[in-house]
C-alpha cells in the first residue's frame, strides 16, 4: 500500500506561526512533530518569527540568506532545531508565490521528504483562502504516494504520515470559495481529489501478471459498491453477441478475455448527462504487430486512460457531481497467439462501421471506437471524453508536461482547457481537421485503423481523427494521454511511474459546469 499523508488544519489559540508551534512543544502544551516547515516566499522572502529564532541555531533570516534560498517552489533546506527536550528538523520549504501551482509544488515536495510514519507541522499557507489551502493540501497527498513491491516493505508503507496545517484566519473581506466553510472542508476536497490520484496510480502501477480485464472489472464493482455506483460488466460472450468487433478482436490473442466496465452514477435532478471513455489495455504487446522489449516495459501502464475513469468515478458521490455520469472502460490484453487478431482483418465495431487493421499496435483506438459508439447511441450524451494512452506521438509533440486534446466543440475544449489549468493537468489543443482522414481510407473497409503507407506523420492527430467518426453528433473530446500518464522520475506532485493523470482534470470541469 502506498503512503498517502493525512492532512489536517491544526486548530489552537496563538498557534498561528511555526515559531509559536515550537514554542508550545517546548512548554509541553502541544503534541511535538518530526518536522516543521517554513515557508519562503520568492526572493528569499520569510516572515520574521522571534520564536522560530528561540529554537534555532541560526537566526532564520541568516539561514535562507547562507543556503541562498530563493524561494523557489519546492526548494528544500534542513536544519535542527530545539523545543525543550526534542530536537526537530526545520524544513525551510520554497512557496514561490503561493499561487495554487506553486504551493501544490511546495506541499508535493513536503509530503515525499516525510518518512511513513511522521508527522510535519507548516504555517505555509495560514491566514490564506481556501484555493490556496486547498493546492497545498492536494500536493502533499499526491507527493507522499509510494508504490513498492519490494521485500518488506509493506509494513513500513502502511504507517500512518500527517501534515498538519497551521491555517490561521482567512484574510480580511475574503469569503470562502466554491461555497467552502473554510480550511477543514478546503482540506476534505483536496484529500479526495488526491485520492483518486493515487487510486489512478494504483492501478496504473500494479503488474500486469496480476492485471487481467476481469481483474480490472473486479476493482471497478467492489469501488461501486462502496460508493453507490450502478454497474454492469460485459463478459466476452455477450460483446461479441452485441457486436463490439474493436473489444473482442484486440483481446482474442490473449487467454485472458476482454471485459466492458459499465459504472453508472445517476444522481437526482441531473443538469447533463456525461459519458467517460476510458482505454483499459491491461498490457500491450503489440500483438502481432509486436513491440520490441523496451516498448513494452511500461505497457502495464497502458490502461491509465481507463484507470482515471474508474478513479473519477469513485469521488462523484462524495462531491456531489450534479451530472448524470456514465464511466465506460473497455479492457482488454492485447497479446500475440494463433487467436490473435491479424493485419488485414477488417473488424465490424459497435453501430457497424468496419475498420481494416493494418497494425494491431494501434489497437486502443479500436476497443475506444466501440465504446465511444455504445456511448453515443444508447446514452445520449450531451458530451463525451475519452482518455487514453494511445500515442507515442502525443509524448514526442508534448513531452510529459501536457496531454494533447482534440474536440468537436469550442465550449467542451474551453471547459477542459480550464479545468486543465486549474488542477495542474494541462492540455495543449491540437488540429483536428477534415482532411487528415483521407490518410485512413481503407479499398475494403469503412476506415483503415492507421496510415496504409505511414508517410502523413502527425500519428496523434490520425487517432484522433478516426476516434471522431465514432462519436457522432455528440459533442466529444479525445485526451491523448500518453505523455502525461507516465513520469521517469518524482518531479512535484509527479510521481515516478503512473503519474495519474486525468482523475483531479475530469473531477474539477464536472464540478465546474
Amino acid at each position: 500500500m502506498p503512503v498517502i499523508a493525512q492532512v489536517t488544519p491544526l486548530a489552537g489559540a496563538g498557534l498561528a506561526t511555526a515559531g509559536e508551534f515550537l514554542r508550545a512543544v517546548a512548554a509541553g502544551s502541544c503534541a511535538p512533530a518530526d518536522v516543521v516547515a517554513i515557508a519562503v516566499g520568492s526572493g528569499g522572502e520569510l516572515i520574521a518569527d522571534e520564536a522560530l529564532d528561540e529554537a534555532l541555531t541560526v537566526p532564520a533570516r541568516q539561514v535562507v540568506k547562507s543556503l541562498q534560498l530563493t524561494g523557489r517552489p519546492g526548494q528544500l533546506a534542513q536544519v535542527p532545531a530545539r523545543a525543550g527536550q526534542v530536537i526537530v528538523r526545520v524544513v525551510f520549504l520554497g512557496v514561490g508565490d503561493r499561487s495554487g501551482p506553486d504551493l501544490r509544488r511546495a506541499g508535493a515536495e513536503l509530503g515525499r521528504l516525510l518518512r511513513p510514519g511522521e508527522t510535519a507541522v507548516t504555517a505555509a499557507v495560514a491566514g490564506h483562502g481556501d484555493e490556496q489551502v486547498r493546492a497545498f493540501a492536494e500536493g502533499a497527498v499526491l507527493g507522499s504516494y509510494r508504490y513498492a513491491e519490494k521485500a518488506g516493505t509493506s509494513e513500513q508503507l502502511d504507517k500512518e504520515t500527517e501534515v498538519r496545517l497551521l491555517a490561521g484566519e482567512r484574510p480580511a473581506g475574503s469569503a470562502p470559495d466554491r461555497g467552502h466553510a473554510g480550511p477543514l472542508a478546503a482540506v476534505d476536497e483536496a484529500a479526495i481529489f488526491a485520492a483518486a490520484t493515487a487510486l489512478t496510480r494504483d492501478l496504473a502501477n500494479t503488474p500486469s501478471v496480476r492485471k487481467s480485464p476481469q481483474w480490472l472489472a473486479d476493482i471497478a464493482a467492489g469501488i461501486a459498491a462502496n460508493t453507490g455506483l450502478s454497474v454492469r460488466i460485459w463478459s466476452e460472450q455477450e460483446l461479441a453477441a452485441a457486436g463490439f468487433g474493436g473489444i473482442t478482436a484486440v483481446g482474442a490473442g490473449s487467454d485472458r478475455p476482454p471485459r466492458l466496465i459499465e459504472l453508472r452514477y445517476d444522481p437526482p435532478a441531473a443538469r447533463r448527462r456525461i459519458a467517460l471513455v476510458g482505454k483499459g489495455i491491461t498490457f500491450d504487446s503489440g500483438g502481432l504487430s509486436l513491440k520490441p522489449n523496451d516498448g513494452m516495459k511500461a505497457m502495464k501502464t497502458d490502461m491509465a486512460g481507463g484507470a482515471a475513469v474508474i478513479a473519477a468515478m469513485s469521488a462523484l458521490a462524495k462531491l456531489s457531481v450534479p451530472h448524470q455520469v456514465t464511466g465506460l472502460v473497455a479492457a482488454a490484453e492485447n497479446m500475440p497467439s494463433g487467436s490473435a487478431y491479424r493485419p488485414g482483418d477488417v473488424l465490424t465495431c459497435f453501430g457497424g462501421r468496419t475498420v481494416e487493421v493494418l497494425n494491431t499496435d494501434a489497437e486502443g483506438r479500436l476497443v475506444l471506437a466501440d465504446a465511444i459508439a455504445y456511448a453515443a447511441a444508447t446514452e445520449q450524451p450531451d458530451q463525451i471524453i475519452d482518455l487514453a494512452t494511445l500515442t507515442g506521438a502525443a509524448r514526442i509533440a508534448l513531452g510529459g508536461s501536457r496531454a494533447a486534446l482534440y474536440s468537436t466543440s469550442e465550449e467542451l475544449a474551453a471547459g477542459l482547457l480550464a479545468a486543465g489549468e486549474a488542477s495542474g493537468e494541462r492540455l495543449w489543443r491540437m488540429p483536428l481537421h477534415a482532411e487528415y482522414l483521407s490518410a485512413l481510407e481503407s479499398g475494403v473497409a469503412d476506415l483503415a485503423n492507421v496510415s496504409k503507407d505511414g508517410s502523413t506523420g502527425a500519428g496523434s492527430i490520425l487517432a484522433a481523427v478516426f476516434l471522431r467518426e465514432f462519436a457522432g453528433s455528440r459533442p466529444w473530446a479525445h485526451l491523448d494521454i500518453a505523455g502525461a500518464a507516465r513520469s521517469g522520475s518524482d518531479d512535484g506532485e509527479i510521481s515516478a511511474g503512473a503519474t495519474g493523470f486525468g482523475a483531479r482534470l475530469l473531477l474539477r470541469w464536472l464540478l465546474a459546469g
